[in-house]
């Protein structure tokens, strides 16, 4: 079951359908630090598939450089990562990368969501024409034009939940201009909105996911994943992870404790191969001010169970004006909560809505926190354009990724209706 991968990301939703058993033809990304960290997540696949993970051990323990690792991969698999803008002006050269690839001949399935900056809630309050002149919001129509091309017998689409409401200059709304442009090339949809959270997820994220069926009965229903309970509290990110301070930890070098939630395991998070690294356990520097609104903020929660909001703070605390609106700027990632806060991108600006909730370590979360959050496995390894390690690109592309166990989970339902057909 090949499939496609566009504005692919860092790969989470293409991590759960690997871990389903599809295999990727192509991935198409933008950002070129992501396009690094889809291959060697491609490196990780393809030397694991060899039964020789030592160059991947040695290039996230910092032993070797990455074109030292790249170059035990078969050209094909890393030409495979297609670094390019999805547009008009590239489509043709596009096709041409994909066509040459191997199984390009026989993609049953493409997967993918454009950037959701211009259809979520967020971003519309903030921009004073409310998005509504962004190019990114006609970007489903290039989605579409894969299809056409392909014509593969699925298609798995995922955007966020302001998709429901954005609308065009004439108050049209984009989600059914999608479901339409999908219908006419000749797919059949269904959608759901889904939260990670009822998926044992430790995380609050809403999405919509569309999956489309070709040439099939207009009243096409999907067979989405059944809910799972989970006994787990937050704390479980947190388990095995050395202790660090704001400023401390490395890139390289984390030895985790023996106890481990079962969490982590049963969502196969933490790495079986003793010798593998846990990379990008490193905290960010915080201004004084910020670190005593840290504590003030972890204290007010493990006390009261309140939430802090930015009026409660003493006046020489405060540094912005707005005592109106994102009132709740600072909130403490909560250890005996069922659920986390939604990870965004916004973590690689800071860590104020991501406190970590041990007091004592008093800093934001590090970037394999909120990995974990995102149930990437320990052995995912974020990648920068230069190939030093970054936190920001780190942070930037966990914020924007899907769960990795949200797309298995839809992988895996995706398969029951393969065979039933």
């Amino acid at each position: 079951m090949r499939y496609l991968d566009l504005f692919a990301g860092a790969g989470g939703l293409s991590e759960g359908f690997i871990r389903a058993g599809f295999e990727p033809v192509a991935h198409v990304e933008i950002s070129k630090a992501a396009c690094f960290t889809l291959k060697t997540r491609t490196a990780f696949h393809y030397l694991k598939d060899m039964g020789n993970l030592k160059p991947y051990i040695d290039y996230t323990s910092g032993l070797i450089s990455r074109e030292k690792l790249y170059s035990f991969i078969s050209d094909d698999k890393l030409s495979s990562v297609i670094c390019e803008e999805i547009k008009q002006s590239t489509l043709k050269q596009l096709f041409q990368k994909i066509d040459s690839l191997k199984g390009s001949d026989n993609i049953d399935l493409i997967v993918g969501g454009p950037p959701c900056q211009a259809y979520s809630l967020v971003g519309r309050a903030r921009d004073p024409n409310n998005m509504l002149n962004d190019k990114r919001n006609y970007l489903f129509s290039f989605y579409v034009k894969f299809l056409k091309k392909y014509k593969p017998k699925f298609f798995v689409f995922e955007n966020v939940l302001g998709l429901l409401s954005a609308k065009d200059k004439k108050n049209y709304r984009y989600f059914d201009m999608m479901l339409q442009a999908f219908n006419q090339c000749g797919y059949n949809t269904d959608y759901a909105i889904i939260n990670s959270k009822h998926f044992g997820i430790l995380q609050n994220r809403k999405r919509v996911i569309i999956v489309g069926k070709k040439d099939c009965q207009p009243n096409f229903k999907f067979s989405w994943p059944m809910p799972v309970h989970t006994q787990s509290k937050v704390e479980a990110v947190f388990s095995d992870l050395p202790p660090i301070k704001a400023g401390s930890g490395d890139v390289y070098k984390c030895t985790l404790s023996d106890k481990c939630d079962q969490w982590l395991i049963d969502n196969e998070i933490r790495s079986s191969i003793p010798q593998m690294p846990v990379t990008f356990h490193c905290s960010r520097t915080h201004k004084r001010n910020d670190l005593e609104i840290y504590k003030i903020a972890v204290e007010m929660w493990n006390t009261k169970r309140r939430r802090l909001r930015y009026t409660d703070l003493p006046e020489y605390l405060k540094t912005h004006k707005n005592n109106i609106t994102f009132l709740d700027r600072f909130k403490v990632v909560a250890g005996n909560e069922p659920t986390s806060q939604t990870i965004v991108a916004h973590i690689a600006k800071d860590g104020h809505y991501y406190i970590h909730p041990d007091i004592i370590q008093n800093r934001s979360l590090t970037p394999r926190e909120a990995a974990r959050l995102q149930t990437f496995p320990d052995d995912y390894y974020f990648e920068s354009i230069s190939g030093k390690p970054s936190r920001t690109d780190a942070y930037r592309q966990i914020g924007n990724a899907v769960p990795v166990r949200l797309a298995y989970l839809i992988a895996e339902k995706l398969k029951e209706v393969w065979d039933n057909d």
